[in-house]
């Protein structure tokens, strides 16, 4: 297999326990087929097993700790390259297999409780005669609602959204100069792309040899989509350079507020070029056909798959700058 992870890398790593070359094997083939754990080959051992270790691992945050480690690697080397780091996200269409998550019945009644809650304040205290229905009059009517209630609470637990393509689920992800991963967000298929921008960035750690880990980039680029004064402000507060376009209408709609309007958006246009490292990291990520399919049922295991795959792109990486 081409995606070898050398014993010293594996050794480096502050993950808990030891993680050995032959554990990550069975893990690399999971998320590189798409196949199924029952469908393992058999020298890998007892799917159960593997499967079972797989999700002590990911519980115990083990493939997180080793993207961390191998990004801590680099830093070493000095081979990381935050004076640009990109955002953006793509879409991974969901086998039907991810819909099957299972969840406990006081969880769905707290998910339930929590949405009723929140499309009661939106209506603001409207009642049922003012859209010209009444539960009580079809008692069926209500026992569908909350069906439908409870399944938008499964796919909310789930990260998954439907569209018009069906379910799917969005990956938000920053790639430092180099195209490079340094950290991921998983959400619904149809959650907007502006409102992750902070919790993409908030994901960025780089561990040096000494002091507090670098977190803060020198400049950020990100396409339209994550134009907002909430985003920029978020820049400026932490001393980061926004390469960030303005949208048509929002630079219309400052125009027609005139001098209150405040100055227009300015922004690097030979830096933000260079903001395709994250388009192909993303091509370098989906090469793997579990990550372009998600086909785990919990978000928490296909986030743990793209830590595993973005370590590996860091292995390679760490591979070919051997000194």
């Amino acid at each position: 297999m081409n995606n070898r992870i050398s014993d010293q890398a594996l050794r480096s790593q502050p993950t808990p326990g030891r993680v050995s070359h032959s554990s990550l094997t069975e893990r690399v083939w999971r998320f590189r087929t798409g196949g199924q754990w029952r469908e393992m080959p058999r020298e890998f051992g007892a799917w159960p097993t593997v499967h079972n270790r797989f999700r002590q691992w990911r519980d115990a945050g083990v493939f997180a700790a080793l993207l961390e480690g191998m990004i801590a690697q680099a830093a070493k080397r000095d081979a990381v390259d935050l004076s640009l780091v990109s955002v953006d996200s793509t879409t991974a269409r969901a086998h039907h297999d991810a819909a099957g998550m299972h969840l406990p019945a006081e969880v769905i009644g707290a998910l339930e409780k929590a949405a009723a809650e929140e499309k009661q304040a939106r209506k603001k205290g409207a009642t049922q005669e003012q859209d010209g229905h009444n539960d009580a009059d079809d008692p069926g009517r209500q026992e569908r609602r909350r069906l439908r209630a409870r399944h938008r609470a499964r796919l909310t637990a789930a990260s998954l959204g439907r569209s018009r393509g069906g379910l799917t689920s969005k990956v938000h992800l920053a790639a430092d100069r180099r195209c490079r991963p340094l950290g991921f967000v998983v959400t619904a298929g149809q959650a907007a792309d502006s409102p992750q921008f902070v919790a993409v960035l908030e994901t960025v750690r780089v561990r040096g040899p000494v002091g507090r880990p670098r977190t803060r980039p020198g400049a950020v680029a990100a396409d339209k989509a994550y134009s907002s004064r909430g985003n920029r402000a978020y820049l400026r507060r932490r001393g980061i350079s926004a390469v960030i376009p303005e949208k048509t209408d929002q630079a219309a709609n400052r125009r027609r507020k005139g001098a209150k309007g405040g100055r227009p958006v300015r922004y690097d246009a030979e830096l933000y070029k260079e903001r395709n490292t994250v388009e192909r990291l993303i091509n370098k990520m989906k090469a793997w056909r579990g990550i372009a399919t998600r086909y785990d049922k919990t978000p928490g295991s296909y986030l743990a798959g793209l830590h595993l795959r973005a370590a590996i792109i860091w292995t390679k990486e760490l591979t070919r700058t051997t000194p």
